[in-house]
């Protein structure tokens, strides 16, 4: 049964409860003169007792044009703010809103449920005129509250975890596989993966493809560990898979992303082990990063940026009712540097 949206207060029923026109509240909420200062307070006093808040979204309050769209984020912000990923996202959304003369509200969120509660202020108080939505779980809250409020939204997530929210995603699987087939090409056998937060519907889907490229590959072994995509995280995990002797060492490394992977070749330095004689390292989402260090990092590439400005685009459509709806972009791909080639010590027998 689909669920009825939450009535949204408009600016009509302003102006019914203060007994003036459409008109006069937006005199009223732009300044311009023309009201009387008695029918001015009149005007926000019904808007305060309703609950609705004129601003960037509302200037045109025939509602033909959005000033803003939010995006919440349940992510630390000293995280936050050392991942290039996000960055490079949000760059990439700013880069439509700015043609459309449009702002970004961001948030950090401490939970989902957080998210859901600001996302309801955001739309009710008429904040917002969409919102984008990241970082997807199965069961996901946010979907049925999207669909409760009417909320107008764009989903960064495979369809599996989005609920038929209009989405955009990258197709992990493919290109989780193809790292993990680049790796077994050059002769290892023992490949291990340092991914991100074990809740996160991405990294579930990443993890499920990871397992099966080994099982089709016959690999003697592959271990994958979860981390919280943290520095810290990543290098804890590398030092934890690399203090195994050979042969039970895995030759080569995939990080679930570049922060990961740059603080993995530290450890394997702090450890004595050569990158990539003794161990190769495959990082995601290529960054700048990933060129600085030495040897430079093999990574699986994708324009990030372009990402970004992909979900902005689709957000105004679905806005609109007139954009191209749920679809992918395109898969990341393998681009290979110094950090990986073939081990150096024989490989382990097929498992």
């Amino acid at each position: 049964m689909t669920a009825t949206p939450t009535p949204r207060v408009t600016i009509k029923d302003v102006a019914a409860r203060a007994g003036v026109s459409k008109g006069a509240v937006s005199l009223a909420f732009n300044h311009k003169p023309g009201l009387s200062e008695a029918t001015r307070n009149r005007i926000f006093k019904a808007a305060r007792e309703l609950g609705w808040a004129p601003n960037l979204t509302a200037r045109t309050l025939a509602g033909s044009r959005v000033d803003v769209v939010g995006l919440a984020i349940c992510r630390p912000a000293r995280l936050l703010g050392l991942e290039p990923f996000y960055m490079e996202f949000v760059s990439g959304v700013e880069s439509v809103l700015t043609e459309r003369s449009c702002s970004l509200l961001l948030r950090l969120v401490r939970s989902v449920e957080e998210e859901v509660g600001l996302l309801e202020s955001w739309w009710r108080g008429r904040q917002i005129g969409g919102s984008i939505l990241v970082d997807f779980r199965d069961d996901d809250p946010r979907v049925p509250a999207a669909r409760r409020l009417g909320l107008p939204v764009v989903a960064v997530g495979h369809p599996s975890l989005t609920g038929g929210l209009t989405s955009v995603w990258t197709d992990d699987t493919t290109a989780v596989t193809e790292a993990v087939r680049y790796l077994a090409a050059l002769g290892h056998r023992r490949i291990a993966r340092v991914g991100g937060a074990a809740a996160l519907g991405h990294t579930c889907i990443r993890t499920a493809a990871f397992d099966e490229a080994a099982r089709t590959l016959g690999l003697a072994g592959a271990w994958q560990v979860a981390t919280d995509f943290s520095g810290d995280a990543g290098a804890r995990a590398t030092r934890s898979l690399l203090s195994a002797a050979p042969p039970d060492r895995p030759t080569a490394i995939v990080y679930d992303n570049d922060i990961m992977a740059v603080a993995g070749l530290s450890v394997a330095a702090e450890m004595g082990l050569k990158v990539p004689e003794d161990v190769s390292l495959l990082a995601w989402d290529d960054s700048q990063l990933c060129r600085l260090t030495h040897p430079t990092l093999s990574a699986m590439s994708h324009d990030v940026h372009g990402f970004g400005a992909e979900v902005a685009r689709t957000l105004f459509g679905a806005i609109t009712g007139e954009g191209p709806g749920s679809h992918p972009v395109p898969t990341p791909v393998l681009t290979p540097r110094g950090s990986t080639a073939p081990p150096t010590r024989p490989a382990g027998p097929a498992g």
